[in-house]
């Protein structure tokens, strides 16, 4: 059992698991509010051995090297990999202290949002329809750029109405063979897709002013990730073109500058933050607590 764990920002555990956390510690602090910068999430962990945060502070060297009592850091958001994480986990791991994330929580609405939003698009609910004339996803000739749990989820959703999935990844992966979907470079994935979906990792860039020439005209082109998957000098360039881009948030997009271009559809919401989500978040969330402690809860 933790002598003290410390939420230094809300967490979007549902209530019953806020009240399973204080099985885990002799004492429990759950913060209402962001921290505002690293002195505020120093003195907020202060002498706690236990640290949960959510995905929008960052929990870097500067506060933990103020925080020698921290132990176990649980991250009540997705880590993929150290360079996109909110927490410095080398920093972390030269200091003894577990991290542990979570993942595949949010995909399911991500998944609802791309079907809906390219619905929407081909046979023009609420706009003209893409190609002058309402379309199904039926044959669409569509691009998964990541063929991780969401990608995989997506790419599975689309083939379900009749596209034509063809996808790029590090490896080539025989699951996705057996489904049909096809395994291109991609240059060619861009080249021949009508419709690409990015569904990368956060900090992960793989569109650049080669991709976008590649990429050409009248195509849809979708960001699922945290960041931008693209450099955004020949991404503006490309928008000049008969091209849409869509994203949930923001900072999938990459500013709010780019809100009002015409060719932008943001829906300036994380679309994978549900009702359902929430409920397996912060089931995980108690597991690896579970994990680390050896102690179970029901």
């Amino acid at each position: 059992m933790f002598r003290k764990l410390v939420a230094i920002e809300p967490t979007s555990l549902i209530p019953s698991a806020e009240k399973k956390l204080h099985a885990f510690a002799k004492e429990v602090i759950l913060y209402p509010d962001i921290p505002k910068d690293d002195q505020e999430i120093a003195a907020r962990i202060g002498d706690a051995d236990a640290v949960l945060l959510s995905y929008t502070s960052r929990l870097g060297k500067k506060a933990l090297e103020q925080c020698p009592d921290v132990k176990y850091i649980g991250m009540c958001c997705s880590l993929y990999s150290p360079e996109s994480a909110n927490v410095d986990i080398r920093y972390a791991d030269s200091r003894g202290i577990t991290v542990i994330g979570i993942r595949d929580y949010g995909d399911e609405g991500v998944v609802e949002y791309v079907i809906s939003e390219l619905v929407r698009c081909l046979h023009g609910f609420g706009q003209e329809p893409r190609d002058g004339v309402p379309r199904e996803i039926t044959g669409l000739k569509a691009g998964i750029v990541g063929l991780g749990k969401s990608g995989g989820m997506i790419a599975d959703a689309l083939s379900f109405f009749g596209a034509e999935v063809s996808y790029f990844a590090r490896s080539e992966k025989a699951e996705a063979g057996a489904k049909g979907y096809r395994f291109l470079p991609l240059d060619e994935l861009l080249e021949e897709s009508e419709a690409i979906f990015c569904c990368l990792n956060k900090n992960t860039v793989l569109l650049q002013e080669t991709q976008f020439e590649k990429l050409g005209n009248k195509k849809m082109l979708f960001n699922t990730g945290l960041s931008p998957a693209w450099d955004e000098a020949p991404f503006l360039k490309w928008l000049e073109g008969d091209n849409l881009c869509f994203c949930d948030t923001v900072e999938a997009l990459g500013g709010e500058h780019l809100l009002n271009h015409s060719k932008v559809r943001c829906m300036q919401v994380s679309t994978g933050r549900t009702r359902q989500a929430f409920d397996r978040l912060s089931e995980k969330v108690l597991k690896n607590l579970s994990g680390y402690t050896g102690i179970k809860i029901q």
